[in-house]
């Protein structure tokens, strides 16, 4: 399988199941369309006259090399079928420190914070009972991650302290090693807990929608100002402590910011490398959900940027933008090819009670309902379901020259669009193809 396509006059050949990308000329592309579909002599024969006979039968020649090489029209890795095997192993819980929330997020899909019940804050014995829980259930894997999460974690930060202490000391116990994740709106990193997340080297996604106006709009306070002054100071601050490293900034764009770019921009220009920009996923008939006639505009957004991410490597000011990065070389394993997160068995979420779902966006559906800590036991037939939810069975991933990159998309925008996680969203694969194609684009120059 190949994909083809054209950024800005540059033809670019992915070889889907090997996974290796060619930048090719204006011949190599004709020949590529009818190869394997006509003879050699007839491809000859459709070109002559535009190009020497003999140019054109060396180019078939080099296709012919890199087909018998296995870099072009290599066979599928799992013949379109796959099948899981061996035991589960979880390696990431996403903790659910606090049901509650100091912002007011106009499209936060956990109602507040909330998840649809009342405020709740995780106890410390839940939580210890859920890096117990990890660690019996990691089998032979070593290394393992905590994702700290809301509404606003930090709202139970004495928590969050303690079920880091008591981390590495059972990390340490059983000759394991855990990674900490802190997802943040900012506004309560004071001095002591920035201090204690730098300590303990905990990597911290922190939230920022980009110019004023477009963040104030849809995070405001409880009491309806605007957050956006607050939340820059603090992120600076904080990022500046930790000279501009292990962060993660990450915007959501709705309907109301189709120019998302600038948000992306502004944000490079205050001084911030690290950057994500996510679509809204949202109700159809919310005022803020992007509908099919926004995308060919938001396609767009993602092409502009991808140019002014080139002009700023160019320029020595080279950005991270977590949608466009992308390893070539040493990416992960097939297995992770196929079933992307892993939510439902090597990735679940834990309520502040306790309860397990499949990943933070299940949590408080109580037909996702997979267990709860204090006992350790996950019922067996929703983490079947989970592992039979890859590219192989998912509708109309096999055959999607992505299917490799974004491992069928996300299980819980799927159910809650499709109402099955076994039927990918449409609008998310649309845009999951264009930012891999302005990945791939932007690899093909830094290759040059």
């Amino acid at each position: 399988m190949l994909h083809k396509f054209i950024f800005d006059g540059t033809r670019i050949v992915l070889d889907v199941h090997s996974g290796v990308v060619h930048e090719v000329d204006e011949l190599a592309w004709e020949l590529l369309e009818g190869y394997r579909l006509v003879t050699d002599s007839e491809l000859i024969d459709r070109t002559r006259g535009r190009y020497d006979p003999e140019e054109v039968a060396g180019a078939l020649k080099e296709i012919k090399e890199l087909e018998q090489s296995g870099l072009l029209f290599s066979p599928d890795p799992c013949q379109g079928q796959y099948a899981p095997r061996g035991e589960v192993v979880t390696k990431a819980l996403c903790l659910h420190l606090a049901h509650s929330c100091n912002l007011n997020c106009r499209y936060c899909f956990a109602g507040q914070g909330r998840f649809g019940g009342d405020d709740q804050l995780m106890p410390l014995e839940t939580g210890r009972a859920a890096i117990d829980f990890l660690i019996e259930r990691s089998g032979g894997r070593k290394h393992l991650e905590i994702d700290f999460f809301g509404g606003e974690p930090l709202l139970n930060f004495n928590v969050l302290k303690e079920l880091v202490f008591y981390g590495q000391q059972r990390a340490g116990e059983r000759g394991k090693a855990f990674k900490f994740t802190v997802t943040t709106n900012a506004l309560l990193l004071n001095r002591e807990v920035t201090q204690f997340l730098n300590d303990h080297k905990i990597s911290v996604v922190l939230s920022l929608d980009g110019r004023q106006e477009v963040h104030d709009a849809m995070r405001p306070t409880p009491g309806g100002a605007g957050s956006y002054e607050a939340v820059k100071t603090r992120i600076k601050r904080f990022v500046n402590s930790r000279d501009n490293s292990n962060y993660i900034i990450r915007g959501t764009f709705t309907r109301h910011n189709l120019d998302f770019c600038s948000d992306v921009l502004h944000m490079a220009e205050l001084g911030f490398k690290h950057l994500s920009m996510e679509p809204v996923v949202a109700p159809k008939e919310a005022g803020y959900a992007i509908r099919q006639e926004d995308l060919p505009m938001v396609l767009s957004q993602y092409e502009q940027l991808t140019r002014e991410l080139l002009l700023r490597r160019e320029a020595g000011r080279p950005l991270d933008f977590f949608h466009f990065n992308i390893d070539l070389e040493g990416g992960p394993c097939l297995l992770k090819r196929l079933t992307g997160c892993g939510a439902g068995h090597e990735y679940l979420a834990v309520a502040p009670n306790g309860d397990l779902y499949p990943c933070h966006q299940f949590v408080g559906r109580s037909e996702y309902l997979m267990g709860n800590v204090s006992d350790g036991r996950v019922e067996p037939g929703l983490v079947a379901a989970f592992r039979r939810a890859h590219v192989y069975n998912k509708e109309g991933c096999a055959g999607c020259w992505a299917k490799f990159y974004c491992s069928g998309g996300c299980h819980a925008n799927a159910e809650a669009v499709n109402g099955s996680i076994y039927r990918p969203q449409e609008q998310g694969c649309v845009l999951a193809r264009k930012r891999l194609e302005c990945a791939l684009y932007l690899k093909v120059r830094e290759s040059r």
